[in-house]
């Protein structure tokens, strides 16, 4: 669970904001809306794996995008996840492999890279951040996840908000994100990182937070 932290931090589960912040604080969700001048913001939680999995069986959620993950194996309830999927309007599966369980119900397969490939930052279980950089470079036409989220975005009208050309820009303005509105409130504030060059933040050294 080299990232269990980092995927956290950033936002990645359905009960909380980027940056360690509450969807249920409005100010969280104010803050935001603000820093990244988003349109939209959620009403509440979203829904946690098993949950969504239900709601693509029963038919409330029609479209799926699967990431670094094989859920038809590591889900409980194989026959149930099969189902959901077998009747969902669009599978999208982002993998580093030709073929997998899930794969098998993709209506849209996306090459991946691996972490040999992989050129970003990580964060362990003691808020340690350490920089992870490729020694390989993405095989045939694979390509990192935020390249890819990147042009998916560009294609639904949102690319200037994701023009980003290197790693290094994306953790500066999500480093800015955590020290928004902060004033010392919450211990997650890399705000002191946000204006590193690609030169620094390709040579950076681990560090833990907070500092």
């Amino acid at each position: 669970q080299p990232n269990a932290m980092g995927g956290r931090e950033v936002g990645g589960l359905a009960n909380m904001l980027a940056a360690h912040m509450d969807l249920e604080n409005p100010d969280h969700i104010s803050a935001v809306k603000t820093y990244w001048n988003a349109p939209v913001m959620p009403k509440g939680q979203g829904l946690k794996a098993v949950d969504l999995f239900n709601a693509i069986e029963s038919g409330k959620v029609k479209f799926v995008w699967i990431m670094g993950t094989n859920p038809v194996v590591s889900m409980p309830n194989r026959g149930q996840v099969e189902r959901a999927l077998s009747k969902c309007d669009m599978v999208v599966v982002s993998d580093i492999v030709e073929s997998n369980d899930t794969l098998n119900y993709a209506h849209i397969a996306l090459p991946a890279t691996g972490w040999p490939e992989k050129d970003g930052t990580v964060t362990n279980s003691e808020r340690r951040i350490s920089r992870q950089r490729g020694i390989l470079p993405p095989p045939g036409s694979a390509k990192h996840d935020w390249q890819i989220l990147r042009e998916v975005a560009g294609k639904m009208g949102f690319g200037e908000a994701f023009n980003f050309t290197h790693p290094s820009q994306i953790f500066c303005e999500y480093a800015g994100l955590t020290g928004y509105q902060n004033n010392g409130k919450r211990q997650l504030d890399l705000s002191p990182l946000q204006a590193l060059s690609e030169v620094q933040y390709n040579g950076l050294s681990p560090l833990q937070w907070p500092f």
